[in-house]
């Protein structure tokens, strides 16, 4: 761990660094035990642009989904209406590696 790292423990915050995905790719096994276990948050980027980031397992954004935002659709929606009934399909759908078995 870090020295910063090791501050940021004490502190009880998280420090964020930023990795090419290459970096990311070739030091994964130790990016992910500083996440876990040192509570830091790692951002990986490609050319400079962010691409994904890891964080711990307990860490929570609030406010980042869509579920938090309120008052612009109701819950009889129609949108929400398909979407309920696309998520019922799907639970119900049998995929094609299956069906073969099934036949055999």
């Amino acid at each position: 761990m870090t020295m910063m790292a090791k501050i940021a423990k004490r502190a009880g915050t998280t420090t964020s660094e930023q990795v090419s995905v290459a970096t990311a790719k070739n030091h994964l096994s130790e990016l992910l035990g500083r996440v876990a276990y040192g509570g830091e948050t790692v951002l990986i980027t490609r050319r400079g642009r962010p691409m994904a980031k890891l964080v711990p397992p307990d860490f929570v954004a609030a406010g980042d989904g869509l579920g938090d935002v309120k008052g612009w659709m109701d819950d009889d929606h129609p949108f929400l209406t398909a979407i309920h009934d696309i998520v019922a399909a799907r639970a119900r759908h049998l995929p094609r590696a299956l069906k073969r078995r099934r036949g055999r």
